[in-house]
């Protein structure tokens, strides 16, 4: 009896089953990626609860109750914080669109100033644009009813994906073993490890980040209405929320309150973007090495670069959880490629070392001179 031979694939044809695979999976990503955030955001709303809920359970208290509380404790905190930033908030907001084409106007006048050239025409472009929505009710109608259905599917689902987080959170076993049992057994115990590697690395993102954007917030705030800048709170919670984004979030945040000091004065403006700087190297060389370095254990490098790709992959989304992402790629390519090479040449290392031994074999070694 012959046994058949295994079919192979001349390197023609693997080059373009490799390049088939490739694009296939290319097509899938681009369909997916919402998905794919959607699910890890999911899975970060999620591990902040079941830590808390193991925290109860080892007190006594059944676990899903835990869990339900630490989803309602998370839930008041963000609506404590709501109330008390967002009718301020939202108030300069609406202050500051009702302004913005006498600020694009007084804009254009300080720059004509300084350089001594015609006020732009795109800054006029900008001002009637601006100024159709405004001095016209009518023109809103069309793009708040689009906004509206945008904003009622964003809220769906986050709620959604919040319901979603608290079962995760009462329930994780099954979820954990569900993963691990998609390895083979001798290879469990190291999934296991590195689920228990981003659950520790994403709870520090998250406490960093918490800590980076009360910070910010709050020293944007104290600047901003130091030098007496209008809409301060709005600025400063924008600035704040861009915190999500590192270092790209500082400087796109930025941008808006030095151009609209700049319609008070070169000097106001001036001041403004020393704030802004100020406040910058205090988040990067406070608070970024404290979350990157200390307890995700990233590079500023790597983050500053990871940032550009993953908005090229994720979209501006991804942006958000940009580190996350990040720790999940340095994580995986440290425990699936890194240790095991180390691993391998700490084994191999004595036998390539270690001389033959010669005298087993009945000759005579010199002595060493």
């Amino acid at each position: 009896m012959t046994v058949p031979e295994t079919r192979q694939f001349n390197p023609l044809s693997r080059a373009v089953l490799l390049a088939a695979a490739l694009l296939l999976f290319g097509l899938l990503f681009r369909e997916l990626v919402t998905l794919l955030v959607a699910i890890l955001i999911t899975i970060l709303l999620a591990i902040p609860i079941a830590a808390f809920a193991t925290r109860l359970q080892a007190r006594g208290v059944p676990r899903g109750i835990g869990a339900l509380l630490g989803l309602l404790l998370g839930l008041a905190a963000v609506v404590g914080v709501l109330v008390v930033v967002v009718p301020s908030f939202a108030d300069q907001a609406q202050e500051f669109v009702d302004q913005v084409p006498a600020i694009v106007g007084d804009v254009e006048e300080a720059v004509a100033d300084v350089t001594g050239s015609e006020p732009s025409e795109v800054g006029e472009e900008v001002q009637g644009f601006l100024e159709r929505y405004t001095d016209d009710p009518g023109e809103l109608i069309g793009p708040l009813a689009s906004l509206g259905l945008n904003v009622a599917g964003v809220l769906g689902a986050f709620l959604l994906m919040v319901i979603t987080a608290g079962y995760m959170a009462a329930r994780p076993d099954p979820l954990v073993s569900g993963v691990e049992a998609l390895f083979p057994p001798d290879r469990r115990a190291w999934a296991r490890r590195v689920m228990e590697r981003l659950r520790a690395s994403w709870i520090g993102w998250m406490q960093g980040v918490a800590i980076d954007m009360l910070l910010t917030g709050a020293l944007l705030f104290a600047g901003l209405s130091l030098i007496g800048l209008d809409f301060a709170i709005f600025f400063a919670v924008f600035s704040a929320i861009l915190t999500l984004i590192p270092y790209f979030g500082a400087i796109v945040g930025a941008v808006p309150p030095t151009l609209f000091a700049l319609a008070d004065s070169p000097e106001k403006a001036l001041l403004t973007l020393a704030i802004y700087i100020v406040v910058q190297q205090v988040e990067s060389n406070v608070t970024i090495p404290l979350v990157m370095a200390n307890r995700v254990q990233l590079h500023p490098a790597v983050v500053a670069i990871g940032v550009v790709v993953i908005g090229q992959l994720f979209g501006f989304v991804g942006l958000f959880v940009a580190v996350p992402i990040l720790s999940l790629v340095v994580i995986l390519v440290d425990e699936g490629w890194v240790k095991p090479m180390e691993e391998r040449g700490v084994v191999a290392a004595p036998a390539e070392r270690a001389p033959p031994d010669r005298a087993s074999e009945g000759i005579e070694v010199p002595p060493a001179s």
